[in-house]
C-alpha cells in the first residue's frame, strides 16, 4: 500500500528575489507569457508562509528550483525568473488557530508582514535592485495586498514592470478560487469574522504592470474554493484539500508541475498574470480511507471516479475540479451551476464502471498474506500513538479547544449578520430565490470550513499528525 501521510499545516515560503524581469519561452496556446530575458546582478529575500516566519533553507530551494529557475523550464511555457541568491527575512506569519492558540491571526500577521514586504521593496529598489516577489499562502496574499498599495501611489512612483515581477503559490486571494475572494467578492457584503481576526478581502489584482505567475493546485480548500457551496461533498473536499494538498505546493515532483493547466482569461485581459492550475491525482475526501490497511487503496479507487463527478459539480462541471470561467475576474460564490443533466447522468456512469474496473485491478495486485499483515501492524502501531497523543493532550489541559469556542462565536455572531446582508441585497435586486439560498449556500461553504480548520487545528495541538 501507499505512504499516505497527512502534511504538515505549515506552507512554503514567499521568496522575495532581485532580478531585472521574468521570462518564459512558449505561449501554451491560449496568450503570450513573457519572453526570456538575460539577468544580470540579482538578489533575493525570503519569507516564509503561515508558520514559518523564517524558510528554511531545503523549502527556498525546493520552491527555487521548481517556480523562480528551474534548470530548464517543466513545461513549454513555464515563466522562469534566474536569480544570483535568496536570502531569509522574517515575517511574522501567524495563522490562529491552524499555527496555535497563542499565535497572530491572520488580519494581524497581513498587516504587519506587508509592512516589511513593502519596506524591503522601496529599499532595494532605492538601491537599484530590481525585484521578483514570490508568495506561497498567505505570503501570497500579502503580496497581493502590497500591489494594491503599490497601485495606489503617485504614477511616478509605482515599480515599472521592468522592476518588479512576482510568482504566487497556492494564492487564497486567487480571483477565481480563493476562499478569501470566493466570500470577499465586492459585489457581495463584506465578511469579517473578529472572533478569527480574519477579512475576507478579496481578490490579487490582476490588471497590473507587473509580470506574475500563478500557480494553485486543484480541490485546494485555500486556493481552489467551491464555487457552489450548497455542494457538501466539494466543500468537505476543499477542506481536507487544505490538509493533504495545499502545503504539498514545494514538494510536487517535476511530473506534476508539468500538468500544470494555463487558464483562460478574460477577453481584453490587459494585466500580466499567467494563472496555472496543477492537478491533484487523488480526491483529498478519499484520503482517510487510503489509510486502511489491504482494502484502503481499492475501496477508495472504487469510489473516486464517480465521487469526482458528484465534487466537481461544486466546481460547475464534471471533468475538473476548478471553475472554468475568467481566472483574472474576481468570482463570487453562487447556488447551482448551469449543467445538462444528461451529461452528469452519462459522467457518473462511466464513473461507476471505471471505478469497478480500478477495484479488480487493485485486488490482483494485493501484497502477499504476510507483508499485508506486517502493513496491518504498522498501521495499527500508528493509531496507537495517534490515541495516546490524544489522551495526553486532554490530561494536559483544555487551551487548545479554544479555537472551537471562537468558531462557535463566529457561527452566533458574524455569520447570522453575514446572512441577514446577503438576503437584503438579493431581495433588493428582486431574486427571492437567491435571497433564500445565497445566506444558506454561504452557510454551508463557511461553516463546513470553519469546523474544518479548527478540527484540524485541534489535531495538530494534540499531535495527531
Amino acid at each position: 500500500m501507499a505512504d499516505h501521510k497527512l502534511l504538515p499545516l505549515a506552507v512554503a515560503p514567499l521568496l522575495i528575489a532581485s532580478t531585472v524581469l521574468p521570462a518564459s519561452v512558449a505561449t501554451q496556446g491560449l496568450r503570450p507569457v513573457s519572453a526570456q530575458v538575460a539577468l544580470l546582478d540579482t538578489e533575493a529575500w525570503g519569507m516564509g508562509g503561515s508558520g514559518m516566519p523564517i524558510p528554511s533553507q531545503a523549502v527556498i530551494d525546493a520552491v527555487g528550483s521548481r517556480y523562480i529557475m528551474p534548470n530548464s523550464p517543466i513545461f513549454p511555457g513555464q515563466p522562469t525568473f534566474p536569480v544570483d541568491s535568496i536570502h531569509p527575512l522574517f515575517t511574522p506569519e501567524g495563522l490562529y488557530p491552524i499555527t496555535g492558540t497563542k499565535s497572530l491571526m491572520l488580519d494581524q500577521s497581513l498587516t504587519q508582514g506587508v509592512q516589511i514586504l513593502d519596506a524591503t521593496i522601496k529599499e532595494r529598489l532605492a538601491l537599484g535592485h530590481d525585484l521578483v516577489v514570490v508568495g506561497a499562502s498567505q505570503s501570497s496574499t500579502l503580496a497581493g495586498l502590497e500591489m494594491r498599495n503599490l497601485l495606489a501611489l503617485p504614477a511616478d512612483q509605482i515599480p515599472t514592470s521592468d522592476q518588479l515581477s512576482f510568482i504566487l503559490l497556492v494564492d487564497p486571494s486567487n480571483p477565481n478560487g480563493g476562499l478569501l475572494s470566493r466570500f470577499g467578492d465586492p459585489s457581495l457584503p463584506p465578511l469579517t469574522v473578529p472572533s478569527m481576526g480574519v477579512t475576507f478581502s478579496g481578490a490579487t489584482p490582476s490588471e497590473t504592470p507587473w509580470d506574475t505567475a500563478m500557480y494553485n493546485i486543484e480541490y485546494d480548500g485555500f486556493s481552489d474554493f467551491p464555487r457552489y457551496p450548497l455542494n457538501f461533498l466539494s466543500v468537505l473536499n476543499a477542506v481536507l484539500g487544505i490538509a493533504f494538498v495545499h502545503s504539498s505546493i514545494a514538494d510536487l515532483s517535476d511530473e506534476q508541475i508539468a500538468q500544470s493547466v494555463l487558464m483562460p482569461v478574460s477577453d481584453g485581459y490587459g494585466g500580466h498574470t499567467d494563472y496555472f492550475m496543477i492537478p491533484t491525482e487523488n480526491l483529498p475526501l478519499l484520503e482517510p480511507l487510503r489509510f486502511l490497511p489491504i482494502l484502503g487503496d481499492p475501496l477508495a479507487d472504487l469510489l473516486q471516479p464517480a465521487l469526482r463527478v458528484l465534487v466537481n459539480l461544486g466546481y460547475g462541471n464534471v471533468e475538473h475540479g476548478w471553475d472554468s470561467g475568467p481566472a483574472d475576474l474576481s468570482t463570487p460564490f453562487g447556488v447551482f451551476p448551469n449543467l445538462d443533466l444528461g451529461d452528469v447522468l452519462t459522467a457518473l456512469g462511466n464513473g461507476v464502471q471505471q471505478g469497478w474496473q480500478d477495484f479488480i485491478s487493485d485486488l490482483g495486485s494485493l501484497p502477499s498474506l504476510p507483508e499485508a499483515l506486517a502493513n496491518s501492524a504498522e498501521a495499527l502501531g500508528g493509531l496507537t500513538d495517534v490515541v495516546n497523543g490524544f489522551s495526553a493532550a486532554l490530561s494536559n489541559g483544555y487551551s487548545s479547544l479554544l479555537p472551537i469556542a471562537d468558531l462557535v462565536n463566529a457561527m452566533l455572531t458574524s455569520l447570522p449578520a453575514y446572512n441577514v446582508s446577503l438576503f437584503a441585497q438579493e431581495i433588493a435586486s428582486g431574486d427571492l430565490l437567491d435571497a433564500l439560498l445565497m445566506p444558506l449556500a454561504a452557510d454551508v461553504g463557511l461553516v463546513t470550513t470553519g469546523l474544518g480548520i479548527g478540527l484540524l487545528s485541534v489535531a495538530s495541538a494534540f499531535n495527531l499528525f
